[in-house]
């Protein structure tokens, strides 16, 4: 036997969904892997084993409880890559792994880590003589075991001696281009995955808001519903998320009617999203329908304050007085143009940390790779990809296919936003990405009225319509104070 075939092509470590499957599918596509699990005693004991005499049996996927023996069976350059809890766990595996790595050997972190981490992670690495990378793996269980959109970043030698295998693992959008390339430097595939993340609580968010103006106000049954989702899901709005909300509400419960309707209305989130929103914040970027979204998951949970309010707020419909047809259309064309919003929103994020951090970041690739395997992967993304192929660092919305749609959309949109408010009906995202467009296409927006009451408490200057701008002016407004100004500075 060849020390090629002897030696594994790559080893992985964390036996959970995640890491169970993503080796299941490297074993499929003829890669041979080892496979390591920490356990604490008495906790978990026997993951490995299991494994091996389970899913793995008969595949070429080793098993080993020892980490010192699980590296050494990997062919060198090592490619490690660790499906871990992110945080303290991943730096902790790192700890553990290095005295057994030998130079030029490659990490790859494939849980949710703050980009931050992995920029830390990458820098250390490189100092003791190792690559790191930090790859965003979207698609769940599905994706993992069949083709997950894979997003890596870090240490840019790296990429050329694990690009076959994660390419080989990645899903194929439908003209068979893997949905896996390079990201960037530092952190930059994990802010990319974080950026994906939010974007899927806003598709979420929007779809739940259709589904409940749906039901509210047209008095359609569960299969009814799904019929629309289903004809939405053949259309610009096909997706895996549409697709699988028809789904969910034809699923019937074994104790009668639909398993949806007994599901109690109070929605968890793990972290990313919040992620998402911190770090436009701090990149002095709008995300307010991803941030909308994350704080109506935060609402949700708190059923009990909810259901006393609701008993002194009662809220009311009139469902007879709308057309179930026009109800359909005006909300197809608010869901439409909602997300486009949100793409919008995300991908100018993506470009505003590409340009603070040097990562030159390639937006039309990043559309390409979300087509397949993803949580959010949607038929407009080669519309995206197309739009920022030939207009490469404009505003979505702005480029000229989505300008039109636009255009085509707005009446119904905001028709449906005025029906859903005066009938007493949350639609916080529909609401949030209507007011963002609108903010976005005014000329003039009442921040003058803010920056002339940050000068008048503050001193924080502001500029002037008939001056270059950057040139900065403080007025005495009361005629007590002096001429003492503070520093201009965004954060």
């Amino acid at each position: 036997m060849t020390k090629k075939q002897s030696l594994s092509d790559i080893g992985l470590i964390g036996l959970a969904v995640m890491g169970e499957n993503l080796a299941l599918n490297m074993a499929s596509k003829g890669w041979h892997v080892s496979v390591y699990n920490r356990t604490v005693p008495g906790v978990e004991e026997g993951v490995v084993d299991r494994f091996i005499a389970g899913r793995a049996k008969g595949k070429t996927i080793a098993g080993y409880t020892d980490i010192a023996a699980f590296t050494a069976s990997v062919s060198t350059p090592r490619k490690i890559m660790m499906m871990v809890r992110a945080g303290a766990p991943v730096d902790e595996l790192m700890e553990q792994l290095m005295p057994h790595l030998s130079p030029g050997d490659i990490l790859i972190d494939g849980g949710n880590s703050n980009y931050e981490d992995t920029n830390r992670r990458v820098a250390l690495a490189q100092e003791r003589g190792f690559r790191f990378i930090g790859s965003g793996v979207s698609g769940g269980e599905e994706g993992a075991l069949n083709g997950a959109s894979i997003m890596p970043g870090g240490s840019v030698s790296a990429w050329p001696e694990v690009k076959p295998i994660l390419q080989s693992i990645a899903a194929r959008a439908d003209d068979g281009t893997p949905c896996c390339d390079w990201i960037g430097p530092e952190g930059s595939g994990h802010f990319v995955k974080m950026i994906h993340n939010g974007i899927e609580y806003g598709d979420m968010q929007l779809i739940a808001e259709a589904y409940w103006v749906m039901k509210k106000l047209t008095s359609l049954d569960n299969p009814q519903m799904a019929r629309i989702f289903q004809e939405w899901n053949e259309g610009k709005l096909r997706s895996y998320l549409i697709e699988i909300t028809a789904h969910i509400l034809n699923h019937p419960d074994k104790k009668g009617g639909y398993l949806l309707d007994h599901i109690l209305d109070a929605a968890g989130q793990k972290g990313t999203g919040k992620w998402a929103v911190i770090n436009a914040m701090e990149l002095g970027m709008p995300l307010e329908l991803i941030a909308t979204a994350v704080f109506e998951r935060s609402l949700s949970a708190h059923k009990e304050l909810r259901v006393q309010a609701s008993t002194l707020f009662p809220l009311r419909q009139t469902p007879a007085l709308y057309n179930k047809e026009e109800i359909q259309e005006s909300l197809f064309a608010a869901l439409y143009a909602s997300k486009l919003v949100s793409y919008a929103q995300g991908f100018a994020v993506l470009k505003q940390a590409s340009d603070r951090f040097g990562w030159n970041l390639n937006l039309a690739s990043i559309a390409l790779m979300w087509r397949g395997g993803c949580i959010i992967r949607s038929a407009f993304l080669n519309d995206i990809a197309n739009a920022f192929s030939r207009e490469r660092d404009a505003h979505l919305l702005l480029t000229e296919y989505f300008r039109e749609e636009m255009h085509q959309l707005v009446p119904r949109w905001k028709q449906l936003v005025g029906i859903a408010l005066k009938e007493e009906l949350p639609v916080p995202a529909f609401a949030s990405a209507l007011n963002y467009f609108y903010s976005l296409a005014s000329e003039q927006l009442p921040a003058n009225l803010l920056q002339a009451q940050r000068d008048y408490f503050g001193a924080h200057t502001f500029e002037r319509t008939d001056a270059p701008r950057g040139t900065f002016f403080h007025e005495n407004w009361t005629g007590h104070g002096g001429q003492t100004q503070s520093g201009t500075y965004n954060v």
